[in-house]
């Protein structure tokens, strides 16, 4: 039997995007794998967005059985996937800004205050610098792109 919402003007074939909480609840609840693959592949797309606070204010006082564990399950892989991904572009952007500047690793540490080890942490994605950090590493490699090359 197909989705329907009871009291509401949307209807299931809109976009997820335009659904009204009482929406992804109704999904949570009557849906069928068709509606609960919608809302996963809108949780995967966007982890903290509208829909994914939805689904946290749904589950955190209604708990449709099996779907409960599934969306929580779902949620929390989506959000580590983009953390991942998150990790590895400001890796990216640090070796980018390391490689712009002309400078050896350990030059470059100690120029934004830092030590190789821990440049090296920030390189491999293991650790996230600061933002202000971040902020430096990249005022650095812009100041010395725009000089000629006589840094060390």
């Amino acid at each position: 039997m197909a989705l329907a919402f009871r009291n509401l003007t949307i209807t299931p074939d809109a976009p997820l995007a335009d659904w009204p909480t009482e929406a992804v609840q109704s999904a949570m609840e009557r849906g069928d794998l068709h509606d609960w693959r919608r809302i996963a592949a809108e949780l995967r797309r966007d982890p903290w967005g509208r829909t994914a606070r939805q689904v946290e204010e749904v589950l955190s006082h209604s708990r449709p059985y099996g779907v409960a564990e599934l969306m929580e399950g779902l949620l929390e892989r989506a959000r580590r996937r983009a953390e991942a991904d998150e990790r590895e572009a400001v890796a990216a952007e640090v070796r980018r800004a390391v490689a712009r500047s002309g400078l050896s690793k350990a030059q470059f540490a100690a120029r934004v205050g830092t030590s190789a080890s821990r440049l090296s942490t920030y390189l491999s994605g293991k650790v996230t610098p600061s933002a202000a950090l971040m902020l430096r590493m990249c005022r650095l490699a812009d100041l010395l792109c725009a000089e000629p090359r006589r840094h060390a």
